[in-house]
């Protein structure tokens, strides 16, 4: 089988294979009801954990992640699904196809965002540019300048999608590329910080724009014992985000941890851990989703 033939048959298989999944919370249909599934960190994990007796066998895979987001898309047709970055790099998928596969795989499956991590940079701004039109979903940052680059005018600073009768504003945030990434790799690509541009269109989203939840997509990790900024700093130091989906330090949280901001609002974070093991949803009623609070959240298991 030739490499357009396997791709191919890669992002067919994707679409139809049965699961079993051990969710924590059942989801029935409801017209008032947005969920939001999310991912961060698969890191070209294409196949399964291979049964081994490794602590992650037999988890995970591409197809079988396809088939239980098919399964929630039946049960509520107010939907998104986002990711929070680092796609690429970690099995030899990427090495061969160079991100083809992945980007493939998550239009198949009907992404409607993700923002960058730092190793969708790991074939330098190049590979990631090649890749590009193999995505039919935006990357979305606001902290990154791209200006002057290859990449200017390819990621957007926010995307607003609207479900049902709930206007949604996205945005992205990512970590400082400078001792992670190669400096040949990300060229001319300045970093900003993310608190001041996150903030600064998160204001716009909720106020000029009118969104009635805004979201985050977060590749700065979670938590750390530094002075460098993670989702906590963020949640805490943040005006009108509602809701942060992290990425990076492969943290599993099997539910929000909730973060008071400087205007005395809760912030809700979320991270599904890595290599696409869970997918993450969280869901919002109609009549609670202006303070994004009274929601549920939970890991669904891909096993």
């Amino acid at each position: 089988m030739n490499r357009k033939e396997f791709i191919s048959s890669s992002v067919k298989a994707g679409i139809g294979l049965a699961l079993t999944t051990s969710p924590l919370i059942s989801v029935g249909q409801n017209r008032s009801r947005l969920t939001v599934m999310f991912t961060n960190d698969w890191h070209s994990r294409v196949d399964p954990f291979p049964l081994d007796g490794g602590k992650y066998e037999g988890l995970g895979g591409a197809s079988k992640r396809a088939a239980l987001i098919k399964t929630i898309r039946e049960k509520n047709k107010h939907n998104l699904l986002l990711d929070s970055g680092d796609i690429f790099q970690g099995t030899p998928y990427f090495n061969f196809y160079g991100g083809e596969l992945e980007f493939k795989l998550m239009s198949a499956m009907q992404y409607d965002a993700a923002t960058l991590g730092n190793h969708d940079f790991d074939a330098g701004v190049d590979g990631l540019l090649k890749q590009l039109p193999h995505a039919s979903f935006p990357f979305i940052n606001c902290n990154y300048d791209f200006d002057g680059t290859e990449l200017e005018g390819k990621i957007e600073p926010y995307r607003i999608f609207k479900k049902g009768g709930t206007r949604i504003g996205v945005l992205g945030v990512g970590i400082e590329l400078e001792g992670l990434v190669a400096p040949k790799l990300y060229g001319d690509i300045q970093y900003n910080d993310p608190i001041a541009r996150a903030n600064q269109v998160a204001e716009e989203l909720k106020t000029k724009k009118k969104c009635d939840l805004v979201i985050c997509l977060s590749h700065l990790g979670f938590e750390y014992q530094s002075d460098k900024v993670d989702d906590i700093t963020l949640a805490k130091h943040s005006k009108h985000i509602d809701l942060i989906l992290g990425g990076h330090t492969h943290t599993f949280l099997d539910r929000p941890k909730e973060v008071i901001n400087n205007q005395g609002q809760v912030v809700n974070i979320l991270q599904t851990g890595w290599a696409g093991i869970n997918l993450g949803k969280i869901d919002y009623e109609r009549d609670s989703i202006m303070s994004a609070q009274n929601n549920s959240s939970c890991l669904l298991k891909i096993s």
